[in-house]
């Protein structure tokens, strides 16, 4: 079976995110034959439509080599964590640059979303947020299981490693489902 590739991009910038380090523990339980690249998000510029039109020159930089990134994977993990009850607005600007014209990388994408914070609620709001962006894209989400990662301050060890073997589990089980729906879509 020929390798399948993955973008996973976390919402926080944060050093010493619980979610960044969701999301390199996903890297760890990765399916056979899938393989994942993180995407920096941290230096995108705030979108503006003038540089994004055909009439524009170039797009910046970091919005081109973010959207080439995405255009070569065959599905995306978001881990990210819950903003005034939404998406992230550095997350969101990362996204609204990959989602404009006609070669958006976003469209029909496969995609995996998990979210930890050290409050009780998880990250629902956050993901419930990302269903009006994925149904205009026509994204393939997972819906299950749900990572919604609470107290995430007590489920991760000094060294970033997630030590709850029941959410593990969930996360390889949401990896495993990405697989199949990638590979029913291929």
């Amino acid at each position: 079976m020929e390798n399948i590739h993955l973008v996973g991009i976390s919402g926080s910038l944060r050093t010493g995110s619980f979610n960044t380090m969701l999301l390199k523990t996903c890297l760890e339980l990765l399916p056979e034959n899938m393989s994942m690249e993180l995407a920096r998000i941290d230096d995108i510029p705030l979108y503006n439509a003038d540089l994004d039109l055909p009439s524009a020159h170039e797009r910046p930089s970091e919005v081109v080599r973010f959207r080439e990134l995405l255009a070569k994977a065959a599905g995306l993990v978001i881990v990210s964590p819950e903003y005034n009850y939404s998406i992230p607005g550095g997350l969101k600007n990362a996204l609204d640059w990959a989602s404009r014209g006609e070669d958006a990388p976003l469209i029909g994408k496969p995609v995996a979303i998990m979210g930890a914070t050290p409050g009780l609620w998880g990250t629902v709001r956050m993901q419930a947020a990302f269903l009006p962006l994925f149904q205009y894209l026509d994204m393939k989400p997972v819906y299950k299981p749900e990572i919604l990662l609470a107290q995430a301050n007590k489920k991760f060890n000094e060294q970033g490693e997630l030590t709850d073997q029941t959410a593990r589990e969930l996360v390889q089980k949401k990896l495993q489902n990405l697989k199949k729906l990638i590979l029913q879509n291929a």
